[in-house]
């Protein structure tokens, strides 16, 4: 099994969130929100605010810890073809910066600012809706109940 540890972004602003689109090397396209790979050494808290910066172009500041999501990807649908086991932080965080543009990669083709209700009409990564659940309901604990897979939800 594959294991990443990961610091995501949950921006939310006038009803609105921030997504990037993710272009895989292979396969569709989906929306996802800004966030990656804590480096080795890396403090998560300082992964989230250069993933921002990296995804986006914008300038960012944490507000709070949301909570942490760990899920399983099944082989049949892991990029690498082994079974991945995705380890997520999500962060609050607040744009005080920048400018929206594709990331130089072009791993991130670009990043928009979302209605909120639009969100459930899109080709999106589970984190999403686990970020949002965060941001909605704050729990104590750090910790929403899963979210399905299938349909207009990708890994």
């Amino acid at each position: 099994m594959s294991f990443r540890l990961a610091a995501y972004a949950v921006c939310i602003e006038d009803g609105r969130v921030l997504l990037a689109c993710h272009v895989p090397p292979k396969g569709e396209s989906n929306w996802t929100l800004p966030g990656g790979r804590v480096e080795h050494g890396e403090d998560p808290f300082d992964a989230v605010i250069r993933e921002v910066a990296e995804e986006t172009g914008c300038d960012a500041v944490v507000e709070r810890l949301l909570g942490v999501d760990s899920r399983v990807i099944p082989m049949a649908v892991a990029r690498a073809g082994v079974e991945h086991q995705n380890v997520g932080i999500f962060y609050r965080v607040r744009i005080t910066g920048g400018q929206l543009r594709p990331e130089p990669n072009d791993e991130i083709a670009e990043s928009v600012w979302t209605p909120i209700p639009d969100v459930a009409c899109l080709r999106r990564s589970s984190l999403v809706d686990v970020g949002l659940a965060l941001a909605q309901s704050v729990p104590v604990t750090g910790h929403v109940a899963s979210v399905p897979v299938g349909g207009l939800i990708q890994h």
